[in-house]
């Protein structure tokens, strides 16, 4: 138990609390590299210059190097060296029954460990192809971006959500593709699935979207899951069709993409 309690401890020194500079919203990050990469999710970095205290103490204005909404990841760089960088493990070895550990900042309580045991690994409905981890640990508004590691501290996913009673975390192989080659392809908008297909709700300025001439209030004539599906084609430019204003005319668009790297300014 002396060995699994150090492997748990080793786990909270590498998981930092991250403070939104214009929100009242905080989460949780990952330590990556000991020169002061931080992994969370796209949803905990709120402003271009949130804060990050790590195990110690110490409290460090970040920068956001990247954010990946559709994997909902984000990379922060702080000044620091020699942190205790987490250790990455392979989610692709990950199998249901399989004891983790999550560790995270719920409700503000800094460094609170949970242990379950995986649940299942797969897509989830309306989610895309992308595979999910899903566990049987305890997680609370705080824990979103936080560590999910196998039993020797190896983080295999990013705490991302609860669905369902169980944590839902994004693959740690997917985290690694995010820090090497940069976000995955998007348009740039918020949707909501509608009878006819997909409304935009939001159209984000300087996005694929907007630059093809997409407004909020059009509704794309396709499937949350067959557009994400045509995104990761590796298609330079998609052509959809949509509706505006008279339902009675279908519209076309080709919408030209880019990989949407968001660093702060």
């Amino acid at each position: 138990m002396r060995a699994y309690g150090e492997i748990a401890e080793r786990l909270r020194r590498s998981t930092v609390q991250i403070f939104n500079a214009d929100s009242n919203s905080q989460g949780s990050g990952i330590v990556w590299s000991a020169a002061g990469l931080i992994l969370t999710n796209a949803h905990v970095v709120r402003s271009a210059h949130p804060d990050v205290q790590l195990w110690d103490g110490r409290r460090l204005r970040a920068k956001v190097v990247m954010r990946d909404p559709r994997r909902d990841l984000a990379s922060l760089r702080i000044d620091a060296a020699d942190l205790p960088a987490a250790t990455p493990g392979d989610s692709q070895t990950v199998r249901p029954g399989q004891l983790v550990l999550a560790v995270g900042n719920p409700m503000g309580f800094a460094g609170a460990l949970s242990t379950g045991i995986v649940h299942s690994v797969g897509p989830m409905a309306g989610m895309g192809n992308q595979p999910w981890i899903r566990a049987g640990v305890r997680l609370a508004p705080g824990n979103s971006g936080g560590p999910l590691a196998d039993a020797e501290g190896r983080v295999i996913g990013v705490n991302t959500a609860v669905t369902a009673g169980l944590g839902l975390a994004v693959p740690s192989q997917f985290a690694l593709e995010f820090l090497r080659s940069g976000p995955a392809p998007a348009l740039g908008v918020s949707l909501r699935p509608v009878d006819l297909g997909l409304l935009l709700l939001e159209v984000n300025a300087g996005g694929a979207a907007a630059h093809a001439g997409l407004c909020e209030g059009d509704i794309l004539l396709t499937r949350h899951d067959a557009l994400l599906a045509s995104l990761d084609s590796g298609r330079p430019t998609l052509k959809l069709h949509f509706l505006r204003g008279d339902r009675r005319r279908v519209r076309e668009v080709f919408v030209k993409l880019a990989s949407p790297v968001e660093a702060a300014a």
